[in-house]
């Protein structure tokens, strides 16, 4: 599907390029003036994702996704050094991360009660459980007094039906879809409105075109787009991300993990940020170019997410 989805891609870029017009205009044009975005805070206890926070607001972010260390846990998936642009896989073999359910469970509440006491109720706070808990551990209301804009990934996508027992018990909107290749992983999801938001990225999912009646179906049953947008989705999906967002109406909001300066300089692109949103820009097709002489001067390198273990030493859900 990805590889559909890079055909799917250069498709539109190339009939913007032809008719002279960015890529948004042949979806319908621009449904708002931004596509609202967050950004990643994240620190090895809850005072330093606390600072990380005040500096996303500095920079004029409106919503932020908050992580921190576990006291008990020697790592955590999600909080690394890398402040803007962070990239959670690490070069060489796999790292290995401790996991505990139960620490979990206890710390994150603190987290964001330590979140809204600082920074008041106006900014957005997401955070993302990455697939680990199961339903009913999933489902609890102790995160409702800080009025989340999402629960992400709460608990195995795979499994559609698990998403009933978290709606039953909590009223944070849940989003889920990162890893979902096509509608139906997502049909059952949306047509019972266990979802707010639908995460599925435009490459994974196979483009702008079948991204469009995804939209589609979800905006039926009161579902959000909101797009997938780490560091290892490319300029080129970012900005395929960004003219879907600006055009669909039952947008959501966009996840913007920065690129450093080299990858922007290999891929110089339209697209800008001011306020807290982006904008796709007004250069033709997705506004997006390849320098391939200088990408040749940065040769692949591998690297892996990191294998999770419980205390006990089980593999686990990363």
């Amino acid at each position: 599907m990805t590889a559909i989805g890079a055909v799917d891609m250069a498709l539109w870029d190339i009939k913007g390029k032809a008719l002279n017009t960015p890529v948004y205009n042949l979806l319908g044009g621009e449904s708002r003036t931004g596509v609202l975005v967050y950004g990643h805070a994240k620190g090895r206890d809850i005072e330093e994702t606390a600072d990380e926070v005040a500096e996303y607001k500095e920079l004029g972010y409106l919503a932020v996704r908050a992580r921190a260390g576990v006291p008990g846990l020697p790592s955590t998936y999600g909080v690394a050094k890398d402040k803007l642009f962070y990239e959670p896989a690490e070069k060489g073999l796999p790292p290995e991360n401790v996991w505990s359910s139960e620490k979990y469970l206890l710390h994150v509440p603190k987290l964001f009660e330590a979140l809204r006491l600082r920074h008041g109720d106006e900014i957005h706070l997401l955070h993302d459980v990455h697939h680990r808990l199961t339903p009913i551990e999933a489902a609890g209301k102790n995160l409702e007094p800080y009025h989340l804009f999402w629960l992400e990934d709460p608990v195995a996508a795979e499994l559609q039906e698990g998403f009933r027992i978290v709606r039953q018990h909590t009223t944070t909107p849940l989003a889920v879809g990162e890893v979902f290749n096509s509608v139906w992983d997502a049909h059952l999801l949306i047509g019972e409105q266990l979802i707010d938001h639908i995460r599925m990225t435009v490459v994974h999912g196979g483009g702008i075109t079948p991204l469009k009646k995804i939209a589609a179906l979800a905006e039926i049953y009161h579902v959000r787009t909101s797009c997938h947008g780490a560091t290892d989705l490319s300029p080129v999906a970012m900005a395929a991300a960004l003219h879907f967002d600006i055009s669909v109406s039952n947008f959501g909001i966009q996840e913007y993990t920065r690129h450093t300066r080299e990858t922007d300089d290999v891929f110089p692109h339209a697209y800008y940020f001011k306020d807290g949103y982006l904008h796709p820009g007004e250069a033709t097709g997705l506004g997006v170019d390849y320098d391939e002489k200088l990408a040749g001067k940065f040769p692949y390198q591998r690297a892996y997410l990191p294998v999770n273990r419980k205390l006990d030493g089980t593999i686990f859900n990363w």
